[in-house]
């Protein structure tokens, strides 16, 4: 099965929190439709069979979740009353009256199969082992409401992973070809038209009751529609809000000043976009960790980095970006080489790679060459960004394919043909446990370690960091993703931080833009 990691689809959804501002005369409207931009299709919105993170936010207006995260931290009610949890098990109590998109009444039997079909192996989910750990059961006892999970291992962020697993009703798991267009959700809007690559229509679901912690159903503002609109284009999207075509669309590039300087309402989300993979499967250059460290040394981090983000960015300190972050500390800059065109190039002749006449380097007559994934997916800035690394790496003999990549691109070459050797692919994480698969265990086809990551300071450290509760293994969390940075299998080095762009209404981000905190307001 393949699989698709989390980019930053245009971050979509770049996930982070905050409010925008508004004034205190502004009027909330009734019977507005509400249209965002996204920049990408988000293809199957099977919520288990998914990361690709353009799909996870159409999926946060369909599917409920059994508990909530405010923008500070907090957790609050979502479809459960009540819960409880250790790094082990966790219980759920249902709220009252849930229902189905259908108006099928939602079981706690229903809530369990979700969280078993995740867990199971033989599903093939991609998100066992970044959400779910592979072997979690789930039982109910209906009587009570009540839903009762069995760790697979240990989780030091059970109750936060479990809680915001996407909920799907018992039709939906029947049949999962439903949940492909959306269907049979659980959350406060439902699927009324779809039209591929070219916009998605919601329609609030009037029943809706069970919103974040203590959710009236009287709110004004809420808007009936919501219009999801496929525009690759940033420019394009911009140009459309500021007609009021739209009402929201996340700006990655540098059409953000023309929207600054119309003082838009803006809520901000940090993202590690400028973030460096290598593929060290059998065969690879990377491989070889002296190859690693040459490539990471003859690039200028800090220049790249203003690069991709415009100059708008930050200098990363670890790849969970997500906030409110359990774990803080700067795991990366103390851990990268230190920018050295000269030693770059020594410590290749030391490996062997010595320079040919035409200046490329060869080992056994093979050159040192290496094919740098782009993504299209994630903001303009990505192409003069690998073309400044294809010039640096050049600049001490290595012989650089520029390949872009959309998201089905992204989805096949990382988890099925593995003919990559650098990837700019940025992950999107708000838990340190979520980089866990990502960087250790089994590979594609069995798994999502697309980088061959094999390191024994990290799996030592995140497995000591699994057995405590929450921010309390924080210190083993920070060691195991030092651990990844200072071997060079990931390498974020500059953040972005991107704002989703309002007018005529006001949200929130929390994982992504919130639906339950959208308010539409008066022209």
């Amino acid at each position: 099965m393949k699989r698709a990691v989390a980019v930053l689809a245009a971050v979509v959804v770049v996930a982070g929190c905050g409010t925008a501002g508004t004034t205190g005369n502004q009027n909330l409207a009734e019977g507005k439709t509400f249209t965002m931009s996204v920049g990408a299709d988000p293809g199957s919105l099977d919520p288990a069979l998914t990361v690709l993170s353009v799909a996870r936010q159409v999926g946060r207006f369909l599917y409920g979740r059994l508990i909530e995260r405010t923008s500070d931290g907090q957790i609050v009610s979502g479809l459960a009353e009540k819960w409880d949890a250790t790094v082990t098990s966790a219980t759920f109590t249902l709220r009252q009256g849930i229902t189905c998109a259908d108006g099928s009444p939602l079981t706690a039997a229903d809530v369990a199969a979700n969280i078993t079909f995740v867990g199971d192996p033989a599903n093939k989910s991609p998100l066992a082992g970044i959400q779910v750990p592979p072997g979690t059961t789930a039982t109910a006892d209906e009587a009570t409401r009540t839903v009762t999970v069995k760790s697979g291992a240990p989780d030091a962020f059970l109750l936060t992973n479990v809680g915001t697993l996407p909920i799907v009703c018992a039709k939906g798991l029947a049949d999962r070809s439903l949940l492909v267009k959306g269907e049979q959700g659980t959350g406060m809007f439902k699927v009324s038209e779809i039209v591929p690559n070219d916009h998605y229509t919601l329609e609030r679901r009037k029943d809706f009751a069970w919103g974040p912690g203590d959710w009236q159903t009287d709110q004004q503002g809420l808007p009936d529609k919501v219009v999801i609109r496929v525009i690759a284009n940033e420019t394009t999207a911009v140009n459309l809000l500021l007609q009021g075509q739209l009402t929201a669309a996340t700006v990655a590039g540098p059409d953000q000043e023309r929207l600054t300087a119309q003082k838009l309402d803006h809520v901000d989300g940090a993202t590690p976009l400028g973030t460096l993979t290598f593929n060290q499967a059998p065969g690879r250059p990377g491989q070889d960790l002296a190859v690693r460290r040459a490539l990471v040394q003859g690039l200028d981090l800090a220049q790249v980095g203003k690069v991709l983000t415009s100059g708008r960015g930050r200098p990363s300190k670890t790849l969970v970006t997500v906030e409110p972050r359990p774990c803080t500390g700067d795991n990366v800059g103390p851990n990268l080489p230190k920018f050295d065109k000269a030693a770059a190039a020594s410590a290749l002749d030391a490996a062997g790679w010595r320079a040919g006449a035409d200046g490329t380097r060869a080992k056994d007559g093979q050159p040192l060459a290496v094919k740098l994934l782009q993504p299209t997916v994630a903001g303009p800035t990505l192409t003069s960004t690998a073309e400044l690394i294809q010039q640096a790496w050049q600049g001490i003999g290595v012989k650089v394919e520029i390949a872009p990549v959309d998201a089905a691109g992204i989805n096949q070459t990382l988890f099925g043909t593995g003919a990559w050797d650098v990837s700019m692919i940025p992950l999107t994480l708000s838990l340190p446990s979520q980089l866990v698969s990502f960087a250790s265990g089994p590979v594609p086809p069995e798994g999502v370690n697309f980088g061959h990551v094999k390191n024994a300071e990290f799996e030592s450290e995140s497995k000591l960091a699994a057995s405590k509760a929450g921010a309390e293994g924080c210190e083993n969390w920070n060691k195991a993703e030092s651990a990844l940075v200072k071997d060079l299998s990931f390498v974020p080095y500059f953040d972005a931080v991107v704002p989703t762009f309002l007018k005529g209404a006001k949200a929130t981000l929390s994982d992504s833009l919130d639906p339950t905190s959208i308010r539409m307001l008066a022209s």
